[in-house]
C-alpha cells in the first residue's frame, strides 16, 4: 500500500461522493488515502467513468527516481510529459 492523492476539479457530485469512499477528502476536491495497486485502478476506473468534463489528477508514492508517480484525467494547462523516464509537468500557455 501507498500514499494517494486526488484532485479534482469541476467534477460531479457523485464522483466526489465516491472517492470518499476509499480517500479522506482534507480540503474540497483533494482526497488522500493509503491504498493498493488494484484499489488505485479501480479508483481511477471510476474517475475516467464518471468525471465527465471536470479534470483530475492521481498521484501515488511509487519505487522510481522522482519517488511518485501520476496520471490525469481532462483538459488542462498542465500536461505530464515524459524525459528519459522522468515524469514532469509542462505548462502549455494559452497566449
Amino acid at each position: 500500500m501507498s500514499m494517494c492523492v486526488v484532485v479534482t476539479e469541476a467534477v460531479p457530485d457523485r464522483l466526489r461522493g465516491r472517492l470518499g469512499v476509499w480517500l479522506i477528502e482534507i480540503r474540497a476536491g483533494v482526497y488522500v488515502g493509503s491504498v493498493g495497486a488494484k484499489v488505485r485502478e479501480m479508483i481511477w476506473q471510476h474517475i475516467s467513468e464518471l468525471a465527465e468534463e471536470g479534470n483530475v489528477i492521481m498521484s501515488w508514492a511509487t519505487n522510481t527516481e522522482s519517488g511518485f508517480d501520476f496520471v490525469t484525467y481532462g483538459k488542462n494547462r498542465r500536461m505530464p510529459v515524459d524525459l528519459d523516464g522522468l515524469r514532469l509537468v509542462q505548462y502549455i500557455s494559452d497566449r
